[in-house]
């Protein structure tokens, strides 16, 4: 994005859920949730959400399955690219990376209970360097025969971390001929984004056949995080923050395909009306 060398932008806290004021900093700017800026870093926590992967299965106690997926991060529309508040108005560099990777681990509790988790390191994808990780905690009912097979599942999430990367100013704005122009510098920035997900979701699903449906609606908490560290020329360094709190409905859908015993393949689409609205396709491997 472009940004003036003296101007406030973005700033973040780090793998926070509560407002931190650090020595020698000024507080974080608490964006409106009708902004465009809230809009923006609401939208970026739907594609990180850390939905379900397929119907739940009532596993047994010590079953274990690995697995992996891969979301679609859509681009926000225009409009809300265009920050209004907190910061000098400019246009935001949002398209760090069009996929976001995630490796999954789930492993059988008790009585139809399962915990699932997921850590990314610092790899980097595209112009995103995730540091994040998730957890989850399921219970999936008893299949219902005389519904032909339906399960009722419940289902907790939480996501923390960050996503670093040049969104405030991308090395194809870099110049250095205009101090009192945009992105007046000798390197991009070095940004931070904190989605700070947590919800909760019900869902319904088959519970028999190769192929197996399943959808559901929820109720996330959003607490993003923004922090930019751009250093102008001359050396200044702006390190604006900028936090928002949002509550929003969520709701998914999805198949599932058996391609053998132990392993599965499935799509799903994932939205959240007030934002975005993502697929993601993955699999699941049984190793006992």
């Amino acid at each position: 994005m472009r940004r003036r060398p003296l101007a406030a932008v973005p700033a973040v806290v780090l793998a926070v859920l509560l407002p931190i004021t650090l020595a020698g900093q000024s507080p974080p700017c608490t964006a409106p949730k009708n902004s465009n800026v809230a809009r923006m870093l609401g939208w970026f926590a739907s594609p990180l959400a850390f939905s379900q992967l397929g119907p739940i299965e009532r596993m047994p106690a010590g079953a274990v399955r690995i697995g992996g997926d891969l979301t679609y991060v859509p681009p926000p529309p225009r409009a809300i690219t265009q920050t209004d508040v907190c910061y000098a108005a400019k246009s935001e560099h949002t398209g760090l990376s069009p996929v976001f990777p995630r490796p999954r681990l789930v492993l059988g509790l008790w009585e139809g209970f399962s915990v699932e988790g997921m850590y990314l390191p610092q790899v980097t994808v595209a112009e995103a360097t995730p540091n994040m990780g998730s957890v989850a905690l399921a219970w999936a009912g008893p299949p219902i025969e005389s519904m032909n097979g339906i399960q009722f599942t419940v289902r907790a999430h939480a996501t923390l971390g960050h996503v670093k990367g040049p969104i405030t100013c991308p090395r194809s704005d870099i110049q250095q001929t205009d101090p009192t122009g945009t992105c007046w510098a000798s390197k991009p920035s070095d940004d931070t984004y904190s989605p700070n997900v947590s919800g909760v979701e019900g869902g319904a699903g088959s519970s028999h056949g190769r192929v197996r449906w399943y959808g559901g609606a929820g109720y996330a908490s959003l607490m993003p995080r923004f922090q930019v560290g751009y250093r102008a020329y001359n050396g200044v360094l702006d390190s604006t923050r900028v936090r928002v709190d949002l509550t929003r409905v969520t709701a998914f859908a999805g198949l599932a395909y058996a391609v053998t015993h132990n392993v599965q393949l499935s799509a799903q689409l994932y939205s959240v009306p007030e934002d975005a609205t993502t697929g993601r396709v993955g699999f699941l491997w049984r190793l006992r």
